[in-house]
């Protein structure tokens, strides 16, 4: 038997700084009302016109990676690619990726968990690896919300959270069963879809049929977030999935090396810290200079926080996410 291990990290965030006080011109907010309820100093955004999309960004994250892990492309078995944000309805970002780093065939797989994807795809990367199917496995998180946010007055309390970016990283074999991922506990409940969506257009709303419509006040080309409910959702399932699995490993709060949270909102990831009562050095958050980048989030600050040193061999690291779905899930690793 063996585990799988993340062997190499990297990450890309767009040039384009977008501030607090960038958006304040553009739309009635201010630095104040988005730090008071996001804890967001600024983020990055994609230029319109310029070469990044979720392909790209994730071909650039996925080059740091690669060089990390001292393996060449060629030797991937497999590329998961999570996103809410494909570069195209279809294909999936996952085989231009693999076009990108100039794989002549592999196995692709989109994964369109939103803020969970990055968790889904590791524990599905674990399990090729496990069952011993694959060997080498790419596991990439990467969104463009930027070209899709109402970056109005109407649309502010979803605009000013929302970040451009990539995040990847390498698995392997470990032959070591102390070290590696050592579970995934993962959930959904489509009940509250609707809380956190984009409605249109969709298979159930084509294209020609909103444009013919052509209503400027259609506002069902952006993003919904019931923000309260989601709040509310979020601090409870994120304790309990961050429960489920210390209790799966025996482990306890105080054995936590780093808790990575998806950065969906700064308060989130302070009430857990507090719920779990994790000091600072415990908890690593970045959202208040990136925003939240969805399933690029983990693994942009996974590699942020290796880069920082933060993470050394055998430390214990707790991933967790909370999302549109609604879904949820932790991963517990052994570095």
């Amino acid at each position: 038997m063996f585990n799988s291990r993340i062997i190499g990290l990297g990450k890309y965030l767009p040039d384009n700084v977008v501030t607090n006080d960038d958006l304040a011109k553009i739309m009635d907010t201010s630095n104040q009302w988005i730090v008071e309820r996001t804890g967001i100093n600024e983020r990055r955004h994609i230029v319109k016109g310029s070469d990044d999309s979720p392909s790209t960004m994730a071909f650039k994250a996925s080059k740091i990676a690669l060089n990390r892990a001292g393996i060449k492309a060629s030797e991937l078995d497999m590329i998961l690619f999570a996103t809410l944000s494909p570069d195209l309805y279809f294909p999936g970002s996952g085989v231009l990726l693999q076009e990108l780093l100039g794989i002549s065939t592999c196995p692709s797989m989109d994964i369109r968990m939103q803020c969970s994807g990055f968790i889904y795809s590791i524990a599905t990367a674990d399990q090729f690896i496990k069952s011993g199917m694959y060997k080498n496995i790419l596991v990439v998180g990467a969104e463009n919300h930027s070209g899709g946010l109402d970056m109005s007055s109407r649309g502010r309390a979803v605009s000013v959270i929302f970040g451009d970016g990539a995040g990847a990283a390498v698995l392997t074999r470990e032959n070591d069963e102390n070290f590696g991922i050592k579970s995934s506990h993962l959930y959904s409940e489509g009940k509250y879809a609707k809380e956190l969506s984009l409605i249109g257009p969709s298979t159930q709303r084509w294209v020609p049929e909103i444009m013919d419509a052509n209503d400027p006040n259609d506002e069902s080309y952006f993003p919904f977030m019931n923000g309260q409910m989601v709040f509310k959702h979020a601090i409870t399932r994120f304790t309990e999935v961050i429960n489920e699995g210390l209790k799966f490993n025996n482990w306890e709060s105080k054995d936590i090396n780093l808790l990575i949270p998806h950065q969906a909102n700064l308060r989130i990831s302070q009430f857990v810290q507090k719920k779990f009562g994790l000091s600072d050095s415990q908890v690593f958050n970045n959202i208040m200079n990136y925003g939240n980048t969805t399933a690029a989030s983990i693994p942009i600050a996974l590699t942020e926080a290796w880069e920082k040193n933060k993470i050394k061999p055998g430390d214990k690291i707790v991933l967790a996410a909370f999302g549109s779905g609604f879904t949820w899930g932790s991963t517990m690793i052994v570095w």
